[in-house]
């Protein structure tokens, strides 16, 4: 009778963590649905960065929006499909036009017209790369006639920085990938976007810098198309459990994510 008086007071302790998790299983059924359905939760991904996508060394792929997708798909009980995409601003357009499920991105207000957030999942420092023996040596040396400055096509850099520089110039880049080529080519003296890209994008291109302090926050949240707001909540404890259990600490170290701090709830 203690045997099974213990098995069963093991299964009621498994059944309350999973509806603790997910509410009654038929809830999490629901969810599922919710936020996967097609069947298969598909994640919006580009390669370069540590918030999004980086391989390592042996060709491993990590990231902050890939590793949590793939763990939400286990938690969900679904399948995961990384579809890549060259820039974040077309995972959020894909994310609003349903294509994509889910992603990791800053949670700006112009995004959260397009599609629905989750509450913070980390905070990112926004800084400026200076590529070997550039004449930049500080913030206060950008804003000059002739200083170009590369972005991210459709990123918050390119939104932001136009009213911060009156002088300096801002150059729109397809990706990440074309900025490391642009340096090379002369057509941009820096470039600005958050530190875990910048740090990437230093790795190569030996002598590099990143400009010491920082212009500002990104706040990673998760994105999922709008009129999925029921899971929300499920989101929300998710994202808690990944904080508090130390796995996004694992995630960001695996990545190899730099210049990320802990996320304040607004």
């Amino acid at each position: 009778m203690r045997t099974s008086s213990a098995r069963l007071s093991r299964a009621a302790l498994l059944a309350a963590v999973v509806i603790s998790f997910f509410g009654a299983p038929a809830h999490a059924d629901g969810e599922a649905k919710l936020l996967a359905p097609s069947g298969m939760l598909r994640v919006g991904v580009y390669p370069g960065s540590p918030t999004s996508m980086v391989t390592d060394a042996t060709g491993k792929p990590h990231g902050l929006a890939y590793d949590l997708g793939g763990e939400l798909a286990k938690r969900l009980g679904v399948n995961v499909d990384y579809v890549k995409f060259q820039r974040v601003a077309d995972i959020v357009a894909a994310i609003h036009d349903g294509q994509v499920d889910f992603t990791v991105t800053n949670a700006t207000p112009a995004r959260a017209t397009e599609v629905s957030f989750s509450q913070p999942v980390l905070a990112i420092e926004l800084g400026y790369f200076v590529p070997a023996n550039s004449s930049i040596g500080k913030v206060e040396d950008i804003d000059k006639p002739g200083v170009k400055i590369g972005v991210t096509k459709g990123s918050t850099s390119e939104r932001t920085l136009p009213a911060k520089f009156k002088n300096a110039t801002i150059v729109p880049a397809e990706s990440v990938k074309v900025a490391v080529a642009m340096f090379g080519r002369g057509e941009i003296d820096l470039y600005a976007t958050n530190k875990p890209t910048l740090f990437e994008m230093s790795d190569q291109m030996p002598g590099a810098r990143i400009l010491d302090g920082n212009w500002g926050l990104e706040h990673m949240a998760i994105a999922i198309p709008k009129g999925r707001k029921a899971a929300l909540p499920l989101l929300n404890r998710f994202v808690t459990e990944e904080q508090s259990s130390g796995a996004l600490d694992s995630i960001q170290q695996q990545a190899g994510l730099r210049g990320a701090t802990k996320a304040t709830h607004k």
